[in-house]
């Protein structure tokens, strides 16, 4: 148990990364006039890319090569793109401004992700 809780805390820690990254670069695309959703996604994907590589590094402890935990990073980060993108246009169409929403999107995937990222991408 106290593995899980270090290396879910090291998730966390390193999310703030991947969060940072995200919220960055959908930032800027809502400054140059894109929609939500899109610059959500596009954000999503620089902040997936920063967690890729420090999960890899510094949180799991994997037993596949860069290839094999890429090649299921990828398929990873295409549902939880899917995931992002709708539940923001659920909550955004639901009455939520942008980045309310986009801030309980991330906290409510957290753990989905973890979870996933620990029992399959990185194992």
């Amino acid at each position: 148990m106290r593995h899980w809780l270090h290396s879910f805390s090291l998730h966390v820690v390193t999310g703030f990364a991947a969060v940072a990254a995200h919220y960055a670069l959908m930032y800027a695309l809502l400054r140059g006039g894109l929609a939500p959703v899109p610059a959500s996604a596009v954000g999503f994907l620089a902040g997936a890319l920063t967690r890729f590589v420090l999960s890899y590094a510094h949180v799991f402890s994997p037993t596949v090569g860069v290839p094999s935990a890429g090649m299921r990073f990828v398929v990873a980060i295409a549902a939880q793109l899917a995931a992002n993108s709708a539940l923001l246009a659920a909550l955004t169409q639901g009455g939520l401004t942008v980045w309310p929403a986009q801030v309980l999107t991330t906290v409510l995937l957290t753990v989905v992700n973890y979870l996933v990222y620990r029992w399959w991408v990185f194992r």
